[in-house]
């Protein structure tokens, strides 16, 4: 089958969060998806079907299939726009966390994502030491949030990801502060998916961009993961809607020979 690298969330290659692109003509079994993300070794391979009018889409880390990914949903609605429906501007997808939908708009992707809820929980001491510092406020939902004082401690914490994946809250683990040039700042770590610090994480930012929006007192944002790869996401917060814009740049195509 053909398989696309998108760098995603990127002005160039080599920048933002590289993700794995099948889009098929139909399903294979989930176990050979998952061999398939384990093979390629990032943190997201996404698989796609044409259905109708849309296409469904399922995302898979080399630790397991995930609910939501930002960075991958951008790179295969780059991927299908530009290589397989050409004369679209919006692309559709069919999902497990329901209907997703990316429109370009230039050489932006705006991905129109579900706003996911926090609820603020007390911060123990396993995190504390996990951590490596102490946060100000520690929130979850399906991961767990922290934010921390400055957009300096953010780009120098150091976890301990052996105690990151012990801990028995939240999927994965993100720091964020107010940043100085952009709204604010971010790092994100999925020790328990087998990706230690995901490079720019778009389904974080469903929860970040919310409670942002709300301390700023503004509904659109300018955010920065601060990661050794980096990537800038321009985001919108919308009631129940989180949009996200970014670019996105080929890196390979290829051939998988899996012998089906």
């Amino acid at each position: 089958m053909k398989y696309f690298v998108v760098d995603a969330f990127a002005e160039k290659v080599f920048e933002g969060n590289p993700a794995g692109i099948c889009i098929m003509n139909k399903w294979i079994l989930d176990e050979l998806m998952q061999k398939i993300a384990i093979e390629n070794n990032l943190s997201e391979t996404a698989f796609a079907v044409k259905e109708g009018d849309h296409y469904r889409l399922s995302w898979f880390t080399p630790g397991g299939e995930i609910n939501l990914c930002g960075h991958a949903t951008l790179a295969a609605a780059f991927i299908i726009l530009n290589y397989y429906e050409k004369r679209l501007d919006t692309v559709k997808f069919n999902t497990i966390s329901g209907e997703l939908t990316v429109t370009k708009q230039d050489d932006l992707y705006e991905l129109d994502f579900p706003a996911v809820p926090s609820e603020e929980i007390s911060v123990t001491d396993q995190m504390i030491k996990a951590l490596g510092i102490v946060p100000k406020e520690t929130y979850l939902n399906r991961d767990l949030v922290f934010i921390l004082e400055s957009e300096e401690e953010v780009r120098n914490v150091s976890p301990d990801f052996a105690k990151l994946e012990a801990l028995p809250e939240g999927v994965g683990v993100s720091v964020t502060a107010q940043g100085s040039e952009f709204d604010f700042v971010s790092r994100a770590f999925f020790p328990k998916l087998k990706v230690n610090e995901d490079p720019v994480t778009g389904s974080l930012h469903c929860s970040l961009v919310p409670l942002w929006a709300k301390r700023l007192e503004k509904q659109e944002l300018v955010a920065r993961q601060l990661s050794n790869r980096g990537g800038t996401l321009y985001c919108k917060h919308e009631d129940t809607r989180v949009k996200m814009a970014g670019k996105a740049v080929l890196y390979s195509i290829a051939e998988i020979n899996i012998g089906i």
